[in-house]
């Protein structure tokens, strides 16, 4: 029996996936459409974690001098017989990625630049001995890899603005070749410079480094960048002509970057996980790029994963989790009233109608609210489901798991400003403490108008539920003197919340149903049934708890009712 090909989870070195027994999904055809339709320089704008730089490794290896042609057999741009005696392992290419350039100062920032820069020199030592260069040619090389006595990267600022323009006359003289330019994530310097506050600086030295090496340099061949985000041209790509830029809504190359569904389902079948694709397409598909529907491959790559370890392993966060997410919790912290009802209807799988600017500055991200929409855009947190005209664009969370992300961070914001009124929040969670059904479901109706609320379409009950549970948990949260549990074994199964106030051996436990078509009196004897079936107050009754409460509660949009035994 042949033994399966490993998934690829975080691998991103393209000969390493096609040598090491890695599992491949076909993207070579974006070699052919790179060359078929040609621009000097080629800047592709995707959220994170859909395959951007496994791309631009491709690309590395298809292109430079003495890479091993076999790494494409059998592969899409293998049947392009001409493309690939004209161009394959033709070219010296000089790869970078930005996305380790960070540093809590501009000086910080510049060294991490030297030491990439200076690394990827590195590769080319060749150039010292060079007979097709000339003796200040080479002493120029030596000063792109020259060392302090630190053991750092020397060179000076000057000498740095210029080095991808250096590096790249160097290698064509040395080959006789124009120069293939990649650079990876190309934003990322300097949206860790607005963070950090030299911006300004971080943008000239950018539009000096890329000016030298992509507009005014005779050596190259062509450029490829790739990022999240389209900074304007004035900011950094002024002056540049013949650049093609190509975003999430063009239709050019929009199936090379992300999985589709027959590459999903090709996956699927061949581990054997078929049964898991509708929890798969409903959790990680659902993105719009052009006229093409994409998963996020980063999330595929990882559930499959996991399944190969347990079959019954429910879909996780996989993308989100791998960044802050503070762009969403910027947008929820500044929605007036007229946003949260759009973030209700976005929430509830419904569309909105917005204007996108895919051009943008950093400074431009919190200036307005308008702005933070095309940011959620152009990052994956939203995506198109059609234009309405040239300039407006109806939105809609992807999936599953983007949708989980906005109920997070409103409930964490709902959570910091119930917090804010102290005095009410103590009184609203005492009540439970003192069995006042009257307080309880007048307090918690008030802050459920607060909040955002499920509306009653597209939401699956579930999930309006969990909704419901989490706010009131984080309103628990601010009690000191409460242990509370959320989803914790109990009796014969699991209790929504169990509280216990150890000093007055009160206990609480609580049961939330969402009140379908506002059937209030049955969700709440739903819930109070459920309670007594499964004996959750076992659990407190064997931690010493003398007085038990029982709540159902059922809530309906910003409503709710409260029953007790």
């Amino acid at each position: 029996m042949n033994r399966k090909l490993k998934l690829p989870t975080g691998i991103e070195n393209f000969e390493e996936i096609r040598t090491a027994g890695f599992y491949y999904v076909d993207k070579t055809g974006f070699i052919r459409d790179l060359l078929n339709n040609p621009g000097k320089a080629n800047l592709f704008t995707r959220p994170r974690r859909f395959g951007k730089t496994l791309n631009m490794s491709m690309l590395q290896y298809f292109f430079e001098i003495g890479s091993d042609s076999t790494l494409f057999d059998e592969l899409e741009i293998s049947r392009e017989k001409a493309l690939c005696d004209e161009y394959m392992g033709k070219f010296p290419v000089i790869s970078i990625s930005l996305k380790g350039v960070s540093g809590r100062n501009f000086d910080e920032a510049k060294d991490m630049l030297r030491m990439l820069i200076g690394t990827e020199a590195l590769r080319f030592q060749f150039l010292m001995e060079s007979n097709n260069l000339q003796d200040t040619e080479q002493q120029q090389y030596r000063k792109l890899i020259e060392l302090n006595d630190k053991g750092e990267f020397a060179m000076s600022d000057a000498i740095l603005r210029s080095s991808l323009s250096i590096l790249s006359q160097l290698l064509k003289k040395h080959y006789g070749r124009n120069v293939i330019i990649l650079i990876d994530e190309y934003d990322v310097p300097l949206d860790r410079a607005y963070q950090s506050k030299y911006y300004d600086d971080m943008v000239e030295f950018i539009r000096i480094l890329f000016g030298q090496a992509l507009k005014t340099n005779n050596s190259l061949q062509f450029a490829v960048l790739t990022g999240c985000l389209r900074i304007s041209k004035e900011s950094i790509f002024t002056g540049f002509n013949n650049f093609n830029v190509y975003t999430v809504k063009d239709v050019l190359y929009n199936e090379y970057f992300g999985f589709t569904d027959d590459e999903v389902t090709s996956m699927l079948e061949y581990y054997g996980f078929m049964e898991k694709y509708d929890a798969i397409k409903k959790w990680y598909d659902g993105y719009q790029f052009g006229s093409v529907d994409v998963y996020c491959p980063w999330d595929v790559v990882n559930y499959c994963h996991a399944l190969k370890m347990n079959m019954s392993i429910k879909p996780q966060n996989y993308w989100i989790n791998t960044s802050s997410n503070n762009v969403v919790r910027q947008f929820v912290n500044m929605a007036k009233p007229a946003t949260k009802n759009e973030i209700e209807k976005l929430i509830d799988g419904e569309s909105i109608t917005k204007k996108i600017r895919q051009e943008l500055t950093y400074r431009d991200l919190e200036s307005s609210i308008d702005n933070l929409w095309s940011i959620l855009f152009t990052t994956g947190y939203l995506t198109q489901c059609s234009e309405t005209d040239e300039n407006m664009t109806q939105l809609v969370i992807p999936n599953e798991e983007v949708r989980s992300i906005f109920v997070e961070q409103v409930q964490e914001w709902f959570k910091a400003e119930t917090a804010k009124d102290s005095k009410n929040l103590e009184t609203f969670c005492r009540a439970f403490a003192e069995n006042d059904v009257t307080a309880i479901e007048e307090g918690f109706t008030a802050y459920l108008k607060k909040t955002i609320s499920i509306r009653d379409t597209h939401t699956r009950k579930e999930m309006k539920e969990n909704f419901y549970h989490g706010i009131l948990l984080g309103l628990f949260g601010n009690m000191d003197d409460w242990s509370v549990q959320s989803n914790a074994e109990a009796g014969d199964g699991y209790s929504d919340i169990a509280v216990e106030i150890l000093d007055k051996d009160i206990g609480i436990i609580i049961e939330l149903k969402y009140a379908e078509n506002a059937q209030f009196d049955a969700a709440c004897r739903e819930a109070l049934k459920q309670i007594d079936d499964r004996n959750y107050e076992e659990l407190l009754i064997d931690d010493g708890m003398k007085t038990i409460y029982k709540y159902g509660i059922a809530c309906y949009k910003k409503r709710c009712k409260v029953v007790t035994t």
